[in-house]
């Protein structure tokens, strides 16, 4: 895993060669093999021991709200290093190998997600978000503009472009007073 994570540094997943990371780790190809059948596979593996498990949720006393900001601006620091490289480079790989993409989405996103989705019933109980708010549509419409600046690279991800896309997507869902 050191050794996919350290070549992951300055190669792409797509350049990335079962033959490097077994010259690098010190063990033979047969060995790669025997534990990963392909380099999507050997990727996620580091991708998740890594990677993911650094990202830890944060779950604040305040609002589900500031819970958000919070979350959200931690996924964008991750988005501009080396996590953001390759989730975008999985991505990429995913639209020519769709199981990339649903073991990426599976092992990583449908967790992390799930939890949201919990924390925005609660505040819609508490009254913070309007009754008829839909989680899944919410989250979209949260987390697709951090993932499409990534891939398409138009404009940086910053902690005040997260904070003015959370305060615009929750304006649609606040009670009205």
């Amino acid at each position: 895993m050191s050794a996919v994570h350290d070549l992951l540094q300055y190669t792409s997943v797509r350049d990335l060669t079962f033959e490097a990371v077994a010259k690098k780790a010190k063990v033979g190809r047969p060995t790669l093999y025997r534990w990963w059948p392909t380099k999507a596979a050997l990727v996620l593996a580091m991708f998740h021991e890594r990677m993911a498990t650094e990202r830890k949720r944060v779950a604040t006393g305040d609002s589900v709200e500031d819970a958000l900001r919070t979350n959200i601006a931690i996924l964008i620091r991750e988005l501009n290093g080396l996590f953001g490289k390759v989730v975008a480079e999985l991505i990429a790989e995913g639209q020519s190998e769709p199981d990339i993409l649903r073991d990426l989405y599976e092992q990583h996103m449908k967790s992390r997600r799930a939890a949201a989705v919990r924390d925005i019933e609660r505040a819609k109980e508490a009254g913070e978000f309007r009754d008829d708010t839909d989680p899944e549509l919410l989250i979209d419409a949260i987390v697709g503009p951090l993932y499409s600046g990534l891939l398409l690279q138009r404009r940086p991800l910053t902690r005040r472009y997260g904070d003015a896309l959370i305060t615009q997507v929750l304006s649609g869902v606040k009670p009205t007073r």
